[in-house]
């Protein structure tokens, strides 16, 4: 982040992350680097100091250099993640997998791809982390598409195509219980695509 963005005053509301450690009012440390919070004052001799209210309720004090702004810090540590080996590889939450195109329904040639889509489920530490995760992860060297389990849904409950084949392909590699509970339940997304309101006239 420059430094002329860091000289700026946050607005109250603004959710940030702090860049150092929260101190207590006799200088101990009371929260650690990385907690997440809200701006809900500012300084009243130097709008500088910001007064944030952490997850935990409690409100300290930070000078605004000492503070991101958590959109962006989520931002840019993603960006620093994805160049990072120590990120932890998606696939391996990975709870269904299937192949559709031409392969899952027989009118392939031998030329033809093998085209597979899916879900993923992080545990919950990732969910939550301020790092964030993306909406899907591809591969497009092996032709694999996984859909973050949240966006699947919200892209089946529209009756997305792409996901509307996912749930109805006859060629399924992998469900987990919690993949095969989702199937169970496909016949409520295909409604969305069939069921049209009437409007009374």
């Amino acid at each position: 982040m420059a430094l002329a963005e860091n000289a700026k005053v946050l607005p109250i509301g603004t959710q940030v992350v702090a860049l150092t450690p929260g101190q207590g009012s006799k200088g101990e440390e009371v929260c650690p680097k990385g907690s997440v919070g809200v701006v809900i004052g500012l300084g009243k001799i130097s709008g500088n100091v910001h007064h944030v209210r952490l997850t935990d309720g409690s409100v300290l004090t930070f000078p605004r250099e000492a503070l991101a702004v958590r959109k962006h810090f989520q931002r840019d540590s993603a960006q620093r993640g994805r160049k990072s080996e120590a990120q932890p590889n998606l696939k391996n939450y990975v709870i269904y997998r299937c192949i559709v195109g031409s392969r899952a329904f027989g009118l392939d040639v031998e030329s033809s791809d093998y085209d597979r889509r899916g879900i993923f489920l992080p545990p919950a530490d990732l969910q939550w982390s301020i790092f964030g995760l993306p909406e899907q992860i591809e591969d497009h060297e092996t032709q694999e598409c996984y859909w973050e389990i949240e966006k699947f849904l919200l892209l089946a409950l529209k009756a997305n195509p792409n996901i509307l084949e996912c749930l109805y392909t006859p060629s399924v590699e992998l469900a987990t219980p919690v993949a095969q509970e989702l199937l169970s339940m496909r016949d409520i997304f295909l409604s969305q695509l069939i069921y049209q309101p009437t409007t009374a006239t």
